[in-house]
């Protein structure tokens, strides 16, 4: 049971509203006018404005038995802010939408938003309004990101080149092992309520499905660099399925090197117990946030000593088949199953 618990009938949609903006001051100069009107007003001071929207569905994209309502305000926020970051664009602003049962009180509200706030406060946006509803079919979170980038910097799906190098920041597939991990212990435990979770040791990618964190650092060292990538985006459906999507756009074909996909020991450790090829996860997994980008060959003195920045492969030619060189030197059709929810 929650201890001083209100009920959300007590406060009605514009008290609650008041209760959970209290925290939040603006701090940009782009916005002019936040909640408590019709709308927001952004002045882009001549920028172009990047937007983009993402929901999180209980049920569908996560599960309240082992998600914390702040790990679940953070990431929401975050996940979207990727989305920003892969236009090379500076977020600057949120929108918040929020639908709930009568089983949620208004304490438990505040956590989702303390989490808000804290994505808020750590990425520098503001939270300039939104929306509640009452909901029939669990928790809905929808947020709104809004982004500003100079006209001669903003970086699209579509400007890749044959030949262009294809890099990719930090390492992926331990957001879908850490879900496996979650998943089984949910199992376990709704076999036997006494069960201990056995989670130890699997910290981090625990963290990079609960927490996960939008690659900020790649943008800033990219614009310190002086290198624009031909074309990015965000890794939030599997590396494979990215790969495609920016090959489709861009026209050409693309070559991944199996070899070369950065993996985490934890993710590795994790596949084996689950009896998966470490690459699966990878390819085919989600949710891991990191930035695939590709960038021209003369670019390739400035990146190739970033510790976090891996190359694992390169454009081919739009004639020729997106292909994944395996270990052994074979090459195989790239296949893109994405993610897929629960």
């Amino acid at each position: 049971m929650e201890e001083n618990r209100t009920e959300l009938a007590e406060l009605g949609e514009f008290g609650l509203i008041d209760e959970l903006s209290k925290g939040f001051q603006l701090s940009k100069g782009s916005s002019l006018l936040g909640i408590g009107d019709d709308a927001a007003i952004i002045d882009s001071n001549g920028q172009l404005v990047v937007t983009s929207k993402d929901m999180l569905c209980e049920g569908v994209h996560f599960n309240m038995m082992y998600t914390p309502l702040q790990h679940l305000g953070y990431k929401a926020v975050v996940v979207n802010l990727s989305d920003i970051y892969a236009m090379n664009a500076e977020p600057t602003q949120i929108m918040v939408g929020l639908a709930m049962s009568n089983r949620f009180s208004v304490e438990a509200v505040k956590e989702i938003y303390a989490g808000i706030q804290k994505a808020c406060a750590r990425y520098d946006v503001d939270l300039i309004g939104g929306d509640v509803s009452s909901s029939m079919s669990g928790l809905i979170l929808s947020i709104t990101s809004i982004g500003l980038v100079n006209e001669d910097e903003y970086v699209k799906r579509s400007g890749a080149s044959k030949g262009d190098l294809l890099l990719l920041s930090g390492d992926v597939g331990g957001a879908y092992m850490g879900l496996q991990l979650l998943e089984r212990e949910r199992e376990v435990f709704e076999a036997a309520p006494t069960a201990q979770p056995d989670l130890s040791g699997y910290d981090y990618i625990l963290e990079r499905q609960l927490k996960p964190e939008p690659r900020k650092d790649v943008i800033d060292l990219l614009n310190e660099l002086e290198v624009r990538p031909t074309a990015m985006i965000d890794v939030s459906d599997g590396l494979a399925s990215e790969a495609l999507h920016i090959a489709k756009a861009s026209k050409t074909s693309v070559k991944i090197d199996e070899d070369k996909i950065p993996i985490h020991p934890q993710t590795k450790q994790a596949a084996e117990q689950f009896n998966l090829d470490s690459t699966t996860p990878c390819l085919n997994g989600g949710e891991d946030y990191e930035l695939l980008f590709t960038v021209k060959q003369e670019d390739y003195d400035k990146i190739k000593n970033i510790p976090e920045w891996t190359i694992i492969g390169y454009m081919g030619a739009a004639d020729e088949e997106s292909e994944l060189i395996a270990r052994s030197g074979q090459r195989v059709p790239l296949k893109a199953q994405g993610w897929r929810h629960h």
